[in-house]
């Protein structure tokens, strides 16, 4: 789309396609965002250790909410400068080309089914090449062996992916698929680098690691930037035609849209994981504490790398709370039953539900509760699951300054969590350090705004955006250094009697 044309219209859709819910938001020209409509999707989890998606429902899902805010803000289709996706990494999909639908349910990034297909991997001398290669560990966490496992138990797939009839997709290739009717089968840097078969360093799939899987490179999207435009929504979805651009991952869009685009800026997304990641600039950090290192964007063709830690069992401690244990009714209840009391009482919680991620990578660990005593109650775990959350992107932080060479000066956070005032003053206290919240929280969806609208000249430069980034609050470090110590301290002892469980089974 001309800038001019960009020019005459008002806004930016933005489609959050998370883990749990989908969702769009509005954002006029001061990065304001100006409606939202959210819609829950099933979690399915049908074994130990496998967590599935119905591709269709995240479809529908998305298009619903796209819909939904546009009919209720009251602004038309044709008011739209762009539409960006800001998705859930590393869920894969596979369908066929033909008809556009799925030939089995997304596995979910949490997914650990292919814990012992990694561990094969590893154990033949494969994880050198591939962390070389992608800046990634030989985990289940990423695409590539979700990819392989439907091939191997799809009937028919692999032929089928053989002769070129099937696509392959993370969630962003996916809803491109389908609001641009199959005329688009394309990812951006970002995403491809989550797979684990992208070289980080020249930028393409690896021939390599595709073989190394006996994957067929048929299956593969095209690889975009993470700022243009890489199709057209067709009319017959949301009322007129709309430039696509700017597909990214979660995390990557949410680091742009917190304006960490300096070397040395770091955010945390409290979502249903907790994903801490730190600009490294135009190059790649090996990282010595089995952090990842990650491409962030790529905008006119110049790259920019982050590193990053993950943590997969973020504000999803909060709800399964809510759905597992029933000890809140609302997600939003937690923070004042967790206020109720001036401490956990020793008790800790290790959400290790679906493993542990960095720096521990162990797909084996189990959630565990320690520190029990008839004192405990239900207000004392809701404050350990709050603090669970703390503790993990603390241990990520240590990790990423001794990776970095140099400690963080602040923290920016963002995601449904990070309304919680006291998970975030708990987080300042580990950390040592400021944690900022910005007045706009929304940063995933703002950050795949601000990529689609940079791509059609809705604005200019990084430099008008920076301008809309602005602190709502910021909380101090107030704990004793021989206290963080100690809760510190706490927390490995517990987290060392959840490591290899499952491998009791």
């Amino acid at each position: 789309m001309p800038a001019s044309t960009a020019a005459r219209r008002d806004y930016v859709l933005a489609l959050d396609q998370g883990t749990t819910s989908s969702r769009a938001l509005l954002f006029d020209r001061g990065g304001r965002p100006c409606a939202a409509a959210r819609q829950e999707f099933a979690q399915s989890y049908p074994r130990p250790g496998w967590v599935e998606h119905d591709p269709e429902e995240i479809w529908r899902s998305q298009l619903a909410v796209a819909r939904a805010v546009l009919r209720d803000s009251g602004v038309p289709a044709s008011r739209i400068a762009a539409v960006g996706i800001a998705n859930q990494r590393e869920t894969t999909l596979l369908w066929d080309r033909a008809s556009g639908a799925a030939l089995a349910p997304a596995i979910v990034w949490q997914d650990r089914r292919t814990a012992g297909l990694c561990e094969a991997l590893a154990a033949a001398g494969h994880g050198e090449l591939f962390a070389r290669r992608t800046g990634l560990l030989l985990d289940p966490y990423f695409s590539a062996t979700k990819l392989k496992w439907l091939l191997d138990h799809v009937p028919g797939a692999r032929a089928r992916a053989e002769r070129g009839e099937l696509a392959f997709g993370t969630v962003d290739s996916w809803l491109a698929w389908k609001f641009t009717d199959g005329r688009a089968h394309v990812t951006d840097v970002s995403n491809a680098a989550r797979t684990l078969l992208f070289d980080i360093h020249r930028r393409c799939w690896d021939e390599e690691l595709l073989a190394l899987l006996d994957l067929p490179a048929a299956l593969l999207p095209q690889v975009a930037d993470s700022s243009t435009v890489v199709g057209r929504i067709g009319a017959h979805w949301l009322g007129d035609e709309i430039p696509l651009a700017a597909p990214a991952g979660d995390q990557q869009a949410a680091t742009f849209g917190q304006a960490c685009r300096r070397p040395g800026m770091a955010k945390n997304t409290y979502g249903t994981g907790c994903f801490l990641l730190l600009n490294t600039g135009a190059r790649p950090i090996e990282s010595r504490r089995r952090l990842l290192s990650t491409i962030g964007w790529r905008r006119g063709g110049d790259t920019t790398y982050l590193l990053e830690g993950s943590v997969f069992m973020g504000g999803a401690v909060v709800q399964w709370l809510r759905d597992g244990l029933g000890l809140i009714n609302a997600a939003d209840e937690v923070e004042a039953l967790a206020a109720s009391v001036p401490d956990s009482g020793g008790v800790y919680l290790v959400p290790a539900h679906a493993g542990l991620g960095a720096p521990y990578w162990d797909p084996h660990a189990r959630g565990a509760l320690l520190g029990l005593s008839r004192g405990s109650t239900r207000a004392h775990l809701a404050r350990a699951a709050l603090e669970a959350i703390a503790y993990q992107s603390a241990e990520l932080l240590q990790a990423m300054a001794e990776d970095a060479g140099q400690p963080l000066a602040e923290l920016r956070v963002d995601g449904g969590a990070a309304a919680n005032d006291l998970l975030l003053q708990f987080q300042a206290d580990l950390l040592g350090v400021p944690v900022l919240r910005p007045q706009v929280t929304e940063t995933t969806a703002l950050g795949a705004a601000f990529l689609a609208g940079l791509a059609v000249g809705f604005w200019q430069d990084e430099a008008e955006l920076d301008a809309h980034w602005r602190v709502a609050r910021r909380f101090e470090p107030a704990l004793a250094a021989d206290r963080r110590a100690a809760l510190l301290a706490g927390w490995r002892r517990a987290v060392a009697r959840s490591l290899a469980w499952a491998e009791a089974d």
